[in-house]
């Protein structure tokens, strides 16, 4: 793929032919405005390179962690065909609308939220999109959205680097992301796959989240890795990246999730990450 679309030999474009380009030096601003009735001063992705390793338990965890602290908070649930935010925080649609605009439904802790879940008629109906809707839908998320007054906007990206995170690097002016991952030994191939992609869209990585490190027997305290012993040490000081924590297996924060009470819970774990974030 060119390098530089807005070159007038971007067919032929090369990082060695691109030196001097006048496009290189002042690179094309993609950013799109944020609602007119909205501001929100840091905005912070949440990634994975692959699916499954609790994401969302993350991008929850810290919102509902830095609400608590005082901060006003919402989450963009950016996953369009697999959401999980509105269901982990007792959220149900339709989110209420006008002709101009839509607003982010409130939890009960006040996080608002915005889910593609909130828009349509059937919760459980599969959303088959193709990339470019799915990614004008998220878009629209921050452009038609009302989120009023935020200090925090996380964003629950889908896993690995394709058309959504890449367009919400290329949309909305995001200020670091956090990597969330899992213990097992092919972590080093994914994190470095979700790294180089904020890398080459100079976004900051702010810190790692290791999710699933272990889980601890309710009888004797012992902690089980159950997934094999962390690697994540060994790649956070390959990258110069903090990790801001590793997470058990809980069970009653997975209850929680279930039964919509997301915002009732408290995550320790995540303590260097909110004071990172602060």
């Amino acid at each position: 793929m060119p390098e530089n679309s807005t070159c007038s030999s971007a067919s032929s474009c090369s990082k060695e032919s691109c030196e001097g380009c006048p496009s290189k030096s002042n690179p094309q601003n993609m950013t799109e405005p944020i609602n007119a009735s909205s501001s929100v001063k840091k905005v912070i992705g949440v990634v994975s390179g692959k699916g499954g390793v609790g994401k969302s338990f993350v991008t929850a965890s810290l919102a509902v962690a830095m609400k608590k602290a005082g901060y006003e908070v919402g989450i963009m649930d950016a996953d369009i065909t697999g959401p999980s935010i509105p269901k982990m925080f007792g959220l149900h649609g339709p989110a209420y609308g006008t002709d101009d605009a839509i607003y982010a439904m409130p939890a009960k802790d006040g996080t608002k939220v915005m889910s593609i879940n909130l828009l349509v008629d059937d919760e459980e109906a599969p959303v088959i999109w193709r990339g470019p809707v799915i990614g004008g839908a998220v878009k629209q998320f921050w452009t038609d959205v009302i989120w009023g007054d935020l200090d925090y906007l996380f964003v629950d990206m889908p896993p690995g680097t394709g058309d959504v995170p890449l367009t919400v690097f290329q949309s909305i002016p995001v200020d670091g992301i956090i990597v969330v991952t899992s213990p097992q030994e092919l972590v080093q191939m994914i994190v470095k796959k979700a790294y180089n992609m904020a890398e080459m869209m100079h976004i900051p990585v702010l810190g790692i989240v290791e999710n699933f490190s272990y889980v601890k027997c309710p009888d004797c305290g012992k902690e089980m890795k159950i997934f094999g012993e962390s690697h994540v040490d060994e790649v956070a000081a390959e990258l110069s990246v903090p990790v801001f924590g590793k997470l058990p297996i809980d069970p009653e924060l997975a209850k929680a999730a279930d039964e919509g009470r997301f915002h009732e819970t408290e995550n320790p774990y995540l303590a260097a990450a909110i004071d990172a974030l602060q």
